[in-house]
């Protein structure tokens, strides 16, 4: 997800600059662009104001900020986000079937050493 903030208010601009560091992008770029005022025809456009129709009503926390942005970006890329869970979970199987394999070996190891211990114990 790629931000942009242009805002009206100086405080807003940086504390949303701060907040969204790792996100932020140019204009042209951005998946989203963050306003204090109403805008109408852009639909990346995200609405941060104290009016019932914005899409974050003020004041906020970082954590709110971030999920409405999530949300956000799921409207306005639903297959994205799809193919990268995924992903995500093709990487967490092949990363299982690891374990798994290795956990196996492990068994069939103790399994081999309790043999060569009971065999000597009663060949004694």
């Amino acid at each position: 997800m790629k931000v942009a903030v242009e805002c009206q208010s100086p405080l807003l601009q940086k504390s949303l600059e701060i907040f969204l560091a790792r996100y932020l992008s140019a204009s042209k770029k951005s998946d989203i662009i963050i306003r204090d005022e109403e805008c109408l025809n852009d639909n990346r456009c995200f609405y941060i104001s104290s009016n019932e129709k914005a899409d974050l009503l003020k004041p906020f926390s970082k954590s709110q900020l971030i999920l409405a942005l999530e949300k956000k970006y799921k409207e306005l890329h639903p297959k994205t986000l799809t193919e990268i869970e995924v992903k995500k979970d093709e990487k967490r199987a092949l990363d299982f079937s690891i374990l798994e394999a290795r956990i196996e070996s492990l068994t069939r190891e103790y399994q081999e050493n309790i043999l060569r211990t009971v065999k000597a114990f009663y060949e004694k």
